[in-house]
């Protein structure tokens, strides 16, 4: 099984408004487990970067003058995705930015979402912690996954935060253990990348219920009791 974790960053939060992506990071997965592999790419998205976009991720307009157009980087990143399952936090939103950029393409090309299965990983936190908040801060420290690292925001950075979260949260098994982690800093003069590769053994999150989940659990056995349907209770 092969899946694709994968994140962008964005000039700014609506395509309506001409939004373009300026950074794509992507971390593969077989078998639940990380190969080494990644795609990352800077873009040149040729209109300025909102001013609440560059206090997320720091990514400047002159950082990327240099950088290629989507145009030229297309074939490489479509070829990287194929015939993947991709993990996309708020997925909606990076679909978006990528088909929209496939449209400016004006070649006929298939919309990411008709092209690979997609499971979005913020409604999955949002099925299993009802109610509690499910940003990708907020998962790493309930699932005890380091992200001191992540002061801006980051494709690549945030793709292997996520990669970890995503294991944890639907089950993790070995695939935490002994894997290579990816640790992003990004300089606020250079704005280059410097990628850390260390061993780590992680130890799984143990998440027991509270008071009130176990009296709503309770409540939902008497219930189906009733119904003569809740085996647990007899």
């Amino acid at each position: 099984m092969r899946q694709v974790i994968l994140d962008t960053e964005t000039t700014g939060l609506r395509t309506e408004d001409g939004d373009r992506i300026i950074e794509i990071g992507c971390i593969e997965l077989i078998n639940r487990k990380f190969t080494g592999k990644r795609y990352h790419q800077y873009i040149n998205p040729q209109r300025t970067i909102d001013a609440e976009a560059l206090a997320v991720h720091g990514i400047t307009n002159q950082f990327l003058e240099t950088k290629p157009l989507f145009a030229d980087i297309a074939n490489e990143f479509l070829a990287f995705i194929d015939d993947a399952e991709l993990i996309i936090h708020n997925a909606p939103f990076d679909i978006g930015f990528i088909n929209y950029e496939l449209q400016l393409l004006r070649k006929n090309l298939k919309r990411i979402d008709k092209k690979c299965k997609i499971i979005d990983t913020l409604t999955l936190a949002r099925q299993l912690h009802i109610g509690q908040r499910n940003s990708l801060d907020a998962l790493c420290k309930r699932y005890s996954i380091d992200n001191s690292n992540r002061e801006l925001h980051g494709a690549l950075l945030d793709a292997n935060l996520l990669a970890q979260v995503y294991l944890a949260m639907t089950g993790g098994q070995s695939c935490l253990f002994d894997t290579l982690e990816i640790t992003e800093t990004v300089t606020a003069n250079s704005m280059e990348n410097a990628i850390i590769f260390t061993k780590q053994n992680r130890k799984l999150a143990i998440i027991k219920a509270n008071d009130d989940e176990l009296r709503l659990h309770n409540e939902q056995l008497i219930q189906m009791k009733e119904k003569k349907k809740c085996l647990w209770l007899q």
